[in-house]
């Protein structure tokens, strides 16, 4: 303990990691009243007693996690900075299926400034688009008496919700890229992760009001919170995780100087593919009683709601079978095998006792689906605890969704790369990091590559 608090003291004296600390908390301050403040024409007291909140098995409760509840609240961050995700993740796609996407990828620096100011452009369409979404839904929104959230719905509701929620991304894309330079690093991930966090205190307080109340016993909460600790412990162990495969560089004299000759590692993760499985499996969960949220009078849709339940065994079975499937899916679509091959191939490595060339390619692609394996079921694992925790424990869903998921796989990631950003900036003066050995792996990336 002293030496995490020594730790923390080092951080403070070094002005520049301090300043881009205190930079980085003020900018997710600004993200954190932006969710609060609503949009105009919305009435707030209609908005508290509408039910809003019984969107969270749907595609809008997904979507309310990663946004902070800003998007329940109607504010003008409602949309977050998911647009801009989801315009990555489709240029990310694109690469795969089109050649001239491909192609400029692969110039380098100038590729990717251009593919940026792509998914720039994009993300402006698409924030669009999902602002009118939000205001059609809020114009049929009604609170409980038939108050309606929004009195006069008219053209100028709909456009103003339109501009101000694609501002506000816009807004949150600049803040993001402001942390990533003059914060810690990774501003996409943090404002994330800051925004999922922010629904942590609301759980803790349900928490203590059942204790408070007699219905939950104290013994019962430390078990809870002892499979709380341990659950985060395998997800650092398994983020971290890799099997490394040496590569030898032949020796190669040019002039009077000799290159090569070294022996480095390609380090594949245990879990490459990131959360990314989890965010695509839960999407296409939430579809079912995203649908049936439309036809609530309808029995066929009312079985459909209880089938995709959150604590329902046959929506875990499903789940885990579909992040096992995406795991898979994604791995084979941001890692290839072939690349590596030729890059080595070309820089004169090779793997001890593997011919370059395809021989290398099918050996690595062989590895990485034997070690996608124990990951992809772990991730399986992690995403249907909170159900088994909800209904074994009687746990409060909101509470729940922190012991694993999306929600535990992004908090955990985001803050082992951030402490990894800590740590690097300490070694580099001398000072001690938070580990012995001071080489925290971090995770290049904690979103999805963003």
């Amino acid at each position: 303990m002293s030496k995490f608090i020594q730790s923390i003291q080092n951080i403070f004296k070094i002005e520049e990691l301090r300043d881009r600390i205190l930079f980085t908390l003020g900018i997710l301050v600004v993200v954190r009243i932006g969710a609060h403040i609503t949009l105009p024409g919305v009435d707030v007291v209609a908005l508290k007693m509408s039910i809003a909140n019984s969107d969270s098995n749907t595609l809008f409760g997904l979507f309310d996690l990663f946004v902070g509840g800003a998007f329940s609240n109607a504010a003008i961050f409602a949309l977050g900075i998911m647009p801009y995700i989801t315009s990555s993740i489709i240029f990310q796609l694109a690469g795969v299926v089109i050649p001239e996407i491909q192609k400029i990828q692969k110039e380098g620096e100038d590729g990717r400034k251009k593919i940026t100011q792509y998914t720039r452009i994009l993300t402006v369409f698409i924030a669009l688009l999902q602002g009118w979404g939000i205001a059609v839904k809020l114009s049929y929104q009604q609170a409980g008496a038939g108050l309606p959230v929004v009195p006069d719905a008219g053209t100028m509701f709909f456009i103003s919700t339109m501009i101000l929620l694609s501002g506000g991304t816009i807004f949150m894309m600049w803040l993001g890229e402001q942390i990533t330079e003059r914060g810690i690093g990774n501003g996409i991930s943090l404002i994330i992760m800051i925004g999922i966090i922010a629904q942590l205190p609301a759980a803790l307080m349900n928490e203590w009001n059942l204790i408070w109340a007699g219905s939950r016993l104290w013994p019962v909460e430390l078990v809870v919170i002892a499979l709380l600790l341990g659950i985060i412990a395998s997800i650092v162990l398994m983020t971290q995780g890799a099997r490394r495969i040496p590569v030898q560089y032949a020796k190669r004299q040019i002039g009077k100087k000799v290159f090569g000759g070294t022996t480095q590692y390609i380090p594949l993760r245990i879990n490459t593919a990131g959360v990314m499985p989890i965010i695509f499996a839960q999407s296409l969960m939430f579809i079912p009683n995203t649908i049936a949220s439309f036809f609530p009078e309808s029995s066929f849709f009312l079985t459909v709601s209880r089938l995709f339940d959150f604590q329902s065994y046959f929506y875990a079975a499903v789940f885990f079978t579909m992040i096992v499937f995406f795991t898979y899916f994604y791995t084979a679509i941001i890692f290839n095998p072939k690349d590596i091959a030729d890059n080595m191939k070309k820089q004169g490595g090779f793997i001890p006792g593997i011919r370059p060339g395809n021989h290398t390619s099918e050996y690595i692609e062989t590895v990485l689906t034997r070690i996608t394996l124990p990951g992809s079921l772990f991730l399986g694992l992690v995403a249907i605890i909170p159900t088994f925790v909800s209904n074994f424990f009687n746990v409060n869903p909101l509470f729940a969704s922190f012991f694993g998921g999306t929600s535990l796989l992004i908090i955990v990631g985001v803050a082992l790369d951030t402490l990894q950003q800590i740590e690097s900036h300490l070694l580099m003066r001398h000072y001690d990091g938070f580990m012995k050995s001071g080489k925290i792996r971090g995770r290049a990336g904690s979103v999805g590559g963003f």
